[in-house]
């Protein structure tokens, strides 16, 4: 059985639900995970704002505003009026919901996150009644029943592949097309919670892993993971395979078609995650998998708004537990590192988090002068990188031979070199890049 998993913008109309219907009617049992349509999720979050903010009357026209939204995609969809009638009363518990929030005093995180899980379970039981309007025996498989993180905010596996099991049990043996919702879950407390990172690609690989699929795929507006931004940079081609730690590292250093801790259950579980175009079906997209190709440098990404941070003292030198101080400071602010270079008197450290970068730079400076460059880009190569590819890491260095680098970060795995450099000096870095690797 495969899982797919189609994203907010594959179920953004009416029209885009139709043709995700064709993609998926094939015959074949599967599971499919979707997120909620397109711009749902955004106003579901100023629908919040305005409730923490007291202004139960703006958030009512906000909620107006999307129930006429989602009453045209109805007419649209739909054929039968029975099954319009279906659709409206299932919708209005959705909405009857959200405009509860308006009549109470009290609005917490609690109800945040009920507000937001309504999205998912709206484009879902949208989805379910198409497929059965048009004949396809298709079944809700409810996502708050089974998928669940624990109070560490991780997913409880055990408990999810348990619960899973238990309520495909309950279908039809006959179903055709489970349709489940993305991002949504309880917590350890049994609260409707949510995946946060990753979210519906996360849940897609949580529930391959927990059905040991035969594939994963992430349906989404673009052909596969590019070997550098076609946003910048001309002539960028799909990747046809990547190994799940060159896919890892791409994910987390700017390619934002993929979440990078998102596939690790299903890495862990040697499941195949394919990526695909709802726009171009025919595409072949990207392979991730556990099949590392030799000797080849795969694709490009940035990660922009970095902020570099240098720490300069003599008491560096020959000496031990100054860098445990260094990484303590940043444990303490709950910010983490992306980059780190050190030498015998210095260490610079990138983060993208600068939340608490105040309270950092103070307690760094009682172990040394402290200096700190902003609006600065880590680009990341990767692709095989062992060591005995003799020449590799000088291709790359040569490549951004005219443009100023100010970190260079190699040998923290086998799968990438990053360079940090100025955000100005980006896009001339990545076309750089492709010009000397891949044309």
């Amino acid at each position: 059985m495969k899982v797919l998993k189609f994203g907010g913008t594959s179920v953004g109309s009416a029209q885009r639900m139709k043709d995700v219907a064709k993609l998926i009617c094939d015959g074949r049992k599967k599971i499919v995970v979707l997120s909620a349509m397109s711009g749902t999720t955004n106003t579901l979050v100023e629908i919040s704002d305005y409730l923490y903010k007291k202004n139960p009357v703006s958030a009512n026209e906000v909620i107006n505003h999307l129930d006429a939204k989602y009453q045209q995609v109805i007419d649209e969809l739909y054929q039968k009026e029975a099954t319009k009638q279906q659709a409206r009363e299932t919708l209005k518990t959705n909405f009857d919901l959200l405009r509860s929030f308006t009549k109470s005093a009290i609005f917490t995180l609690f109800e945040e996150k009920s507000i937001l899980s309504q999205g998912e379970l709206m484009s879902t039981a949208m989805v379910n009644l198409y497929l059965q309007e048009q004949g396809v025996k298709s079944v809700l498989l409810p996502a708050l029943e089974y998928m669940r993180i624990d109070k560490n905010g991780e997913p409880d596996s055990a408990y999810i592949r348990e619960h899973l099991q238990k309520e495909l049990a309950k279908l039809p043996d006959n179903t055709e097309i489970y349709i489940t919702q993305g991002f949504i879950c309880r917590n350890a407390y049994n609260e409707v919670d949510n995946l946060q990172r990753g979210g519906s690609d996360y849940t897609a690989s949580l529930v391959g892993a927990a059905v040991k699929a035969e594939e994963i795929q992430i349906w989404t507006d673009i052909d596969g993971m590019h070997n550098n931004d076609p946003r910048f940079v001309e002539g960028t081609k799909p990747v046809a395979k990547l190994n799940f730690e060159e896919a890892a590292e791409l994910a987390y250093f700017g390619a934002k078609i993929l979440h990078p801790t998102c596939i690790q259950p299903a890495k862990l579980e040697g499941i195949p995650v394919r990526l695909l175009n709802t726009m171009d079906p025919q595409a072949p997209g990207t392979l991730i998998s556990n099949e590392m190709i030799r000797h080849e440098i795969k694709a490009v990404a940035a990660k922009d708004n970095i902020t570099v941070i240098k720490i300069k003292s003599g008491r560096m030198l020959l000496a031990y537990g100054f860098l445990r101080k260094v990484f303590e400071c940043f444990e303490s602010n709950k910010t983490s590192i992306d980059m780190i270079t050190t030498s015998e008197v210095g260490v610079s450290i990138t983060i993208d988090n600068t939340k608490h970068l105040d309270e950092i730079v103070n307690e760094l400076k009682k172990f040394g002068t402290v200096s700190i460059d902003k609006d600065m880009v880590i680009i990341c190569v990767a692709g095989d990188m062992d060591s005995e590819n003799v020449g590799f890491q000088a291709k790359v260095v040569n490549a951004l031979a005219e443009v100023p680098v100010r970190m260079i970060s190699y040998g923290g795995s086998n799968y990438n070199v990053s360079f940090v450099v100025k955000a100005g000096d980006k896009v001339r870095a990545l076309q750089a890049l492709s010009s000397h690797l891949f044309n």
